[in-house]
């Protein structure tokens, strides 16, 4: 009997240790000493389904791939080198003419598409280097349990998509820059510790939440920055009714307009999206955290609300976690 216990024991040990290590990983360099030159390439190698983790290193270079992580691919990491030296980028954008002479839509202008879930993203600058052109995204998810961290997502309008109701995303230590828009979608996300810089005179956030989900966007402890000359910026508008955006304990320079939130007006299909959107703040800082002439529409928490923004609250059942830094 105790023989038997034993042997349940260590099963159960290797088991454990098994989901917490990546069963296959395979590396991607541009001078050819990996097993792969694309990183397409790679992920398409992956086993569809796999049993666990699949770790894709990636070594440093400049990547000009348009890249799906289709949803048969779950549970992939991508890895690079560093965020500074290791860079995907396309130059896609909304209106682009594509391979069938058919006009591109903001939806497929990605540089990098995230279908599957448990994908996760660290030491990466994600590019699209279309500007001014039409809308033209860097990151595009819809998969659950997505997690990214100390990666650059760089754009200009509609630079990140989180995409999904069901969607939830974490995105921590990443730098994220735009002008308009420049951070959209349904997504139930949170921003821990990220930099947001404004290169236009626009909106950052434009959140479409659920009518049935209680978060949308929650920022915690980041900090928002412009470029030069850029003052008249505004927290967030409502794409559709039932927008929610909340940012605590975050850093705001002096490029944030006073009354902070934009209703969008004029929208005739989506008419009075302030009546239902929820835009909130929580000791936000700086000199474009001054909130005496926030819109009356929006809210300033108060300390047992700001208690309430935990991550178990908003998640539900998923921490995130990323064993491969």
């Amino acid at each position: 009997m105790k023989k038997l216990f034993l042997i349940l024991i260590i099963s159960a040990t290797n088991f454990v240790l098994a989901q917490s290590n990546p069963y296959i990983t395979v590396t991607v360099a541009q001078d050819g000493s990996g097993q792969f030159k694309s990183i397409q390439q790679a992920i398409t190698s992956i086993r569809d389904f796999g049993p666990a983790e699949a770790l894709v290193k990636i070594k440093a270079g400049t990547y000009h791939e348009k890249i799906v992580i289709p949803s048969s691919k779950h549970k992939i990491t991508l890895q690079g080198e560093s965020k500074e030296n290791t860079i995907i980028t396309n130059d896609d954008y909304s209106g682009k003419m594509d391979a069938l002479n058919q006009k591109m839509t903001t939806f497929n202008s990605y540089t990098l598409l995230v279908m599957s879930d448990d994908v996760k993203i660290s030491n990466l600058t994600i590019k699209n280097s279309s500007c001014n052109q039409g809308q033209a995204v860097a990151l595009h998810v819809e998969g659950d349990r997505f997690i990214v961290k100390n990666s650059n997502i760089l754009g200009c309008q509609d630079t990140l998509y989180t995409g999904g109701n069901h969607s939830r995303q974490y995105y921590e230590n990443c730098f994220i820059e735009g002008t308009t828009d420049f951070i959209f979608g349904s997504a139930t996300v949170v921003f821990k510790n990220c930099t947001i810089k404004s290169l236009a005179n626009s909106y950052i956030t434009a959140a479409s939440t659920d009518q049935s989900k209680e978060f949308g966007y929650v920022f915690f402890d980041c900090k928002l920055i412009a470029k030069e000359g850029i003052n008249k910026v505004f927290l967030g508008r409502p794409w559709r009714p039932y927008a929610r955006t909340v940012f605590i304990n975050t850093e705001m320079g002096n490029h944030i307009l006073p009354e902070g939130w934009n209703p969008w007006k004029g929208d005739k299909m989506f008419p009075d999206k302030d009546k239902t959107a929820y835009y909130a703040e929580y000791n936000s800082k700086g000199e474009g955290g001054k909130i005496e002439n926030r819109v009356a529409w929006s809210h300033q928490l108060t300390k047992k609300e700001a208690k309430e923004y935990t991550i178990k609250n908003i998640f539900g059942d998923w921490k995130p976690s990323m064993s491969n830094k």
